[in-house]
């Protein structure tokens, strides 16, 4: 970490600030961090934590050192330029410095989930071409959930009522926690996150932002400092916001959709062709990959086995790699749009997903597609049926022994990541099927 006492604007903005976050997403998108001093951050102070950091479980476990290191050596947070913010949203002054992680020797750390998607971002910048992407990010919001037995209970609005459902893109819904949603987007305007529009979507108390498009990382960047704020404002009301991809039964599942495009050094999108207005081989090349690839690398996208749920409430959340003309049963849709806007929204990913994992698997699927001239199935209209070779795994064992297998996966990202993150997802599982669910002990306990 290099000084940063000398820029004024810095030693402004930490002005009467006591303490910086510094924060990195794991595998799995949590932030990690260390707390350190304001003084400290702007003289430049190197901040480093254990690799094992970033293969840490969401139960809190370890895998086998071997996986990050018998020495559980360090790594370097390292801030990342335009991401120091002031969070109104703690009870003290404070700022957040999102990082990224560097080995010592200043390479990004191969553990990294960001470095993951920086690397696919570099393929593409090898060709003289930059992705767009936009993320829209759906979220559950429940009252404290104190007994963690007891299913998720929509929250008291300011009318005093609970609501009842039934309530999908009224543009009053979200009126009873007004409170709640001026605060999250005063708190997203406050880091820098542009909102292009919030939504009630179609479940209890469910709800979405749409985000910009951008570059990917940044978009990264917002969409995981946004789940984080997100959960924080919603402590401050008395809330609890809940990104599981599927938190209620017989609820439509959240999802993070990513809408993908590709632009070259003259801002011309690649998709369309300039004379015609027509869409290019780029574009079919790209479906191609992604109806290829996209099935083996489903456990960057539905990490975990609540993940798979969700896919069974099959027109939300289509579980198949069928594309289609704006048709919200495809899992690959093409929006109607005008010719230079022609993108594809991938409609996979769940809410639960790390957002630099999700747009790095998607990202690489269609690009190896492009390298290898690949060509997608024809479009789906209307009611379809879904070809056995287009159907997504719907369990986390198949996720993840898909993901072990793919020789595509291990050259596009690397050897240590993807072992480091199949160590992580089986520790997982294990803890899962350690457990005796209420469905089992109601049913299986009552019959058997």
């Amino acid at each position: 970490m290099t000084s940063l006492s000398a820029d004024p604007s810095l030693v402004e903005r930490l002005d009467g600030i006591g303490e910086v976050e510094c924060v990195i997403p794991d595998m799995n998108g949590i932030p990690r961090g260390k707390v350190i001093h304001a003084r400290n951050f702007m003289q430049g102070r190197r901040v480093q934590m254990a690799h094992g950091v970033l293969v840490q479980c969401l139960t809190g476990e370890y895998p086998d050192p071997r996986y990050y290191g018998y020495d559980d050596s360090d790594f370097i947070l390292r801030p990342i330029p335009g991401q120091l913010h002031i969070t109104p949203w703690t009870l003290a002054p404070r700022a957040l410095a999102l990082c990224e992680a560097v080995e010592m020797d200043g390479t990004p750390s191969r553990l990294s989930s960001r470095s993951m998607l920086q690397r696919v971002v570099e393929r593409y910048q090898a060709r003289g071409w930059s992705p767009k992407v936009a993320t829209e990010m759906e979220f559950y919001l429940f009252e404290h959930n104190v007994d963690v037995q007891q299913p998720f209970r929509p929250p008291v609005g300011l009318d005093g009522r609970r609501e009842a459902g039934s309530q999908a893109f009224a543009v009053g819904s979200v009126t009873g926690l007004q409170p709640f949603f001026a605060e999250l987007k005063a708190s997203m305007t406050a880091v820098g996150i542009p909102c292009e529009a919030v939504m009630h979507e179609m479940g209890l108390s469910q709800y979405e932002v749409n985000f910009t498009h951008d570059d990917p990382l940044l978009i990264a960047d917002q969409t995981f400092l946004f789940k984080h704020l997100l959960h924080e404002v919603a402590l401050k009301h008395g809330l609890i916001a809940v990104c599981m991809a599927k938190p209620l039964s017989k609820m439509p599942g959240s999802s993070m959709h990513i809408h993908q495009s590709v632009v070259d050094q003259q801002g011309q999108n690649v998709f369309t062709d300039p004379g015609s207005q027509q869409a290019t081989a780029q574009f079919r090349h790209f479906l191609g990959g992604l109806q290829a690839h996209l099935g083996d690398l489903i456990l960057l996208m539905a990490p975990n086995i609540n993940s798979y749920q969700r896919y069974c409430h099959v027109y939300a959340s289509p579980n198949n790699l069928c594309w289609s003309n704006d048709n919200r049963r495809t899992g690959l849709r093409v929006p109607a749009s005008e010719p230079d806007a022609r993108r594809v929204e991938n409609r996979i990913p769940g809410a639960d997903a790390n957002p630099y994992l999700a747009l790095a698997a998607t990202l690489a699927a269609g690009l190896y597609g492009i390298e290898h001239q690949l060509e997608p199935d024809l479009p789906a209209q209307g009611e379809f049926e879904v070809p056995d070779e287009l159907r997504l795994s719907c369990t986390l064992h198949r996720a993840m022994r898909r993901l072990e297998r793919s020789r595509m996966a291990r050259e596009v990202f690397t050897e240590e990541f993807i072992e480091g993150y199949l160590a992580c997802k089986h520790m997982e599982l294990e803890s899962f099927m350690d457990e005796i669910t209420p469905w089992e002990r109601r049913v299986l306990g009552s019959v058997i």
